[in-house]
């Protein structure tokens, strides 16, 4: 037993001479596992070395004046998107694609429709059933809302540009997943590129939080001025949410305003 404990002596004198890693002994209160930290050095952490900075559960959303810029370079530089020159041919893009799942379902794309020199882009979440018949989009219920909100700002719904996130409609109305969000997003930020507005409205959770690159809640983006590349972003609920839940109609409305004194 003896010439046993010389040898582990003699075996830990050597690798603290030659700098070598620290053996760690089992902890009989934990099982046989070795008792402290999981990454390197656990055992002996050095004092010199900080700790490590954990990202934040929730990202700080950029202050005003601050762009935030979508994935671009390698990524889209050879995408016939980004090299789309104009609205219309984004459009005609929209109406050839299949990089998602929801072309298979539809009967018409719904790029989104307005002047190429709108002042105001409205963002929604996606066709609905009368969008997809018709190829236009907030149309139904939802969009003559939509319209009577904009005409209470004195601003004809034919002076704004108004799109959603995705180009086609989810089946049965649902949130588009996440791969379809990102199979459709380049088509609006490239939109939005192209149009240069003043101000963008940022209608729903799926809008706001596509356009901000967050998770956060509507409810928590509301009542904030955010930016997308420079312009700035007034988020406020859906109407066909409204259509639903008529007590939002107040808010949303101070929102709406919001977006009117952006645009003076």
């Amino acid at each position: 037993m003896s010439d046993g404990r010389a040898l582990a002596r003699t075996f830990l004198e050597q690798q603290r001479l030659l700098g070598g890693d620290p053996v760690i002994l089992a902890d009989s209160r934990t099982g046989g596992q070795p008792d402290g930290g999981t990454g390197e050095h656990a055992a002996t952490p050095h004092p010199s070395a900080p700790p490590p900075v954990r990202p934040s559960a929730s990202r700080e959303l950029p202050p005003p004046g601050i762009s935030f810029d979508p994935p671009a370079g390698d990524l889209f530089s050879n995408d016939p998107i980004s090299q789309a020159r104009s609205v219309a041919a984004v459009a005609a893009l929209v109406a050839e694609c299949t990089r998602c799942r929801l072309c298979e379902g539809r009967t018409h794309t719904v790029p989104g429709e307005g002047p190429d020199d709108a002042r105001l882009v409205v963002v929604g979440e996606g066709p609905g059933r009368v969008e997809d018949e018709t190829g236009r989009p907030f149309v139904g219920p939802a969009g003559e809302l939509l319209t009577k909100i904009l005409a209470a700002i004195d601003l004809p719904r034919e002076r704004v540009f108004i799109c959603n996130v995705v180009k086609c409609r989810p089946p049965e109305n649902r949130v588009p997943q996440y791969d379809e969000v990102g199979a459709c997003a380049p088509y609006l930020f490239r939109q939005i590129e192209l149009l240069k507005p003043k101000v963008i409205l940022a209608m729903g959770g799926t809008a706001a939080q596509t356009l901000l690159d967050t998770k956060q809640s509507l409810g928590a983006l509301r009542n904030r001025i955010h930016r997308f590349r420079g312009i700035p972003v007034v988020v406020t609920y859906h109407p066909a949410a409204l259509l639903r839940n008529p007590h939002w109609k107040r808010p949303t409305w101070d929102d709406v305003r919001t977006a009117h004194r952006l645009l003076a």
